[in-house]
């Protein structure tokens, strides 16, 4: 994963009402949620909400869909595994290289 995304993505997610946009799409599921049912749980006026699912949509992290006359808001899951996976993977990659180097002299 590009560094230069990961830092977008955190970067938008570093806001707390952005995060918690996103933390209620995780724990909605596959289903994901209509943009009035966002609205409702986390009690934001909709060209608030509208302004940051922008943000999120264009970082990846959220994507919405049309269904009849709803636009269903979905987490992207792929995106934060990624993410997660990406912070994950680097975790003490250079003690590891340290251990390397100290078991070869």
């Amino acid at each position: 994963m590009n560094i230069e995304i990961v830092a977008r993505q955190l970067e938008a997610l570093g806001n707390e009402t952005r995060l918690g946009i996103y933390l209620t799409l995780v724990r909605a599921g596959s289903g994901g949620l209509s943009v009035g049912q966002v609205q409702d749980r986390v009690g934001l006026a909709a060209s608030t909400l509208s302004h940051h699912m922008k943000r999120l949509v264009d970082q990846g992290l959220v994507r919405q869909e049309r269904s009849g006359t709803s636009l269903i808001c979905n987490a992207e899951y792929p995106a934060m595994s990624a993410l997660v996976g990406f912070l994950s993977d680097e975790c003490c990659a250079d003690e590891l290289c340290a251990a390397e180097t100290k078991a070869a002299s």
